[in-house]
């Protein structure tokens, strides 16, 4: 039997600029979600109250807005880290406005062919003019609107222009008096245009930042409703080891949770092929607190995924010398997180900020982490270099993302290191975008003293190079001198830097007072240390390696 010929194939028929709007709205009733609402939105309360108030009223009565002449808002920018809950409050918030819904993710609008963006773009637009009033969300905004200044492609500077024009077309008077509010949200706020963040586009902005450990515990009390949960389940302990922790790191840490959860319950319950196991062995499962305690060691924070909040694990006994910088730091810094109480009761607060200063290696970076680990502080540390070139043309953003999750990470040690990198000195010929880095970390700096619990601390080798209003009392107030060790200095490292290799007829003290080792650092003293070690490696290739690992490293191993 002959097989049948094969069917022609039907050629693509290209799509009207009419047929667009009717197919979106064919597929989309454009309603807004009913799986998501305030309810669901925990720690954010002001924000919500904030937006429903800006944006209730225009929607609903226009009409007063045209009455007493007050320009009409258009729309708000939502800015902040990943996984902080701008689109889930876009969604709850257009179920609560109860009007219709356009949401899309503005990188899905970029096409490679010619105009194709543009034209999705005026469609979109055109459908919230026909169904308004409604309310518009604009996801992952910076994808459409980079700075034109900064773009090279004339197509990117297009859809930027596209974008104004049609947010320009949802004036009361081009849509019959009926308003479209947009939401736009964005991780980068300032890489965008400028022209989108003026009055009449824009007209608000909206900074969620990552959650405090209040807000934390309302989300995880909301993330864990329907989980079956001990009784005596301790949310505020919860929420106090998961600083630095955003909604989307939480809701993957009840996931997790509960993944271990089976895990345990499945070995309780035994082989799922056997006999189905009577209800009343089930009733007694729960997810418990220690099943979270496991979670977390699998779930990253997003400051400990940007590589920022960490706690280091060197302690005091890690730091050689600088034992008198060692008590000071102890009293200016680990006590009053450790025992807040004991100061407040005498009125004593903590100094603002501490800046060690001095040759390179000495310790500064050491001394700071030692400070975290000590007092249980997570600890941001800071390059100040690196920290510029990877946030170049966006440097008060990230400062301010950097205070941002220290807040949520308290108690937390922000080090900055080579300071003069971040707080150059600058006259009065310096151009206004070189300061504005400055600008924004003083007004953070200004803010600590609003916010107990996180400590400053910074390093430099050139005190001199660093604007001198970072040094003001209230900023970084504090100033030490971390000077190159002495004789007893460098035995007391050279022992700390040995402890853990075994030495053979190896005199440091006599290594530490040679008029050799003069004038070396700590880190000088670590150089010397490896490659004392180096050389014992190579020995070790000459001999029985038996006989290495008894003679260890020999005083005949220290290039001295």
């Amino acid at each position: 039997m002959a097989s049948p010929a094969p069917q022609k194939r039907k050629e693509r028929r290209p799509v009207e600029d009419g047929e667009l709007v009717k197919r979106q709205k064919q597929n989309n009733s454009r309603e807004p979600p009913k799986d998501i609402s305030l309810q669901d939105i925990g720690g954010r309360e002001e924000v919500v109250d904030d937006l429903l108030k800006f944006m209730t009223m225009p929607l609903t009565h226009p009409e007063v807005y045209l009455h007493t002449g007050v320009d009409l808002p258009h729309g708000v920018l939502l800015h902040g880290p990943p996984g902080c809950g701008k689109t889930m409050l876009a969604n709850a918030i257009a179920r609560e406005v109860g009007l219709p819904f356009i949401a899309f993710s503005a990188p899905s609008i970029v096409s490679g062919i010619s105009g194709e963006s543009e034209m999705k773009l005026r469609k979109l637009f055109e459908e919230a003019r026909e169904i308004a009033p409604c309310l518009m969300f604009m996801g992952e905004i910076d994808a459409i609107t980079q700075k034109r200044d900064n773009t090279q492609r004339d197509m990117e500077r297009r859809i930027v222009a596209q974008v104004l024009t049609c947010m320009d077309d949802l004036a009361l008077e081009k849509t019959g008096g009926k308003p479209v509010m947009i939401i736009g949200a964005t991780n980068r706020p300032d890489s965008l245009d400028p022209a989108l963040r003026r009055a009449g586009r824009f007209d608000k902005e909206i900074y969620l930042g990552v959650p405090d450990e209040v807000g934390r515990e309302k989300i995880l009390r909301i993330l864990c409703e329907k989980l079956r949960l001990i009784g005596d389940f301790d949310f505020k302990k919860l929420a106090k080891k998961t600083a630095g922790f955003v909604g989307a790191d939480l809701s993957a840490l009840a996931r997790e949770a509960g993944m271990v959860a089976m895990r345990r319950i499945y070995e309780i319950l035994g082989n799922p092929s056997a006999a189905t196991d009577p209800l009343e062995q089930l009733d007694p499962l729960y997810i418990t607190f220690p099943d979270f305690l496991t979670a977390l060691t699998k779930t990253q924070s997003l400051a400990k995924r940007e590589g920022l909040a960490t706690v280091p694990d060197v302690t005091w006994a890690d730091v050689g010398a600088l034992e008198s910088h060692k008590a000071e730091l102890q009293m200016a810094i680990v006590l009053p997180i450790k025992k807040p109480e004991l100061f407040a009761s005498v009125g004593l607060t903590a100094p603002s900020g501490v800046l060690l200063w001095g040759p390179p290696g000495c310790g500064k970076t050491l001394l700071a982490k030692a400070i975290a680990n000590e007092s249980g502080a997570n600890f941001i540390n800071i390059r100040g270099p690196e920290f510029i070139n990877k946030h170049f043309g966006e440097l008060e953003w990230a400062v301010r993302h950097v205070f941002s999750l220290a807040r949520a990470s308290i108690p937390c040690v922000i080090f900055f290191d080579e300071l003069g990198a971040l707080a150059p000195r600058h006259d009065d010929s310096s151009s206004e975008p070189s300061s504005r880095p400055v600008d924004t970390l003083l007004t953070e700096l200004d803010g600590l003293n609003d916010c107990k619990g996180i400590y400053i601390v910074a390093a430099t080798n050139k005190p001199d190079f660093i604007d001198p209003v970072i040094l003001k009392p209230g900023r970084l107030d504090k100033l030490w001198f971390v000077d190159l060790p002495n004789a007893e200095g460098r035995l007391e490292i050279l022992k700390i830097l040995t402890k853990k290799i075994p030495l053979f007829n190896v005199d440091l003290r006599a290594i530490a007072e040679s008029d050799r080792c003069e004038n070396f650092s700590g880190a000088d003293l670590a150089v010397l240390v490896r490659e004392a070690a180096s050389l014992a490696i190579q020995k070790a290739s000459l001999v029985d390696i038996v006989e290495v690992e008894e003679a260890g490293v020999s005083a005949t191993s220290v290039p001295i």
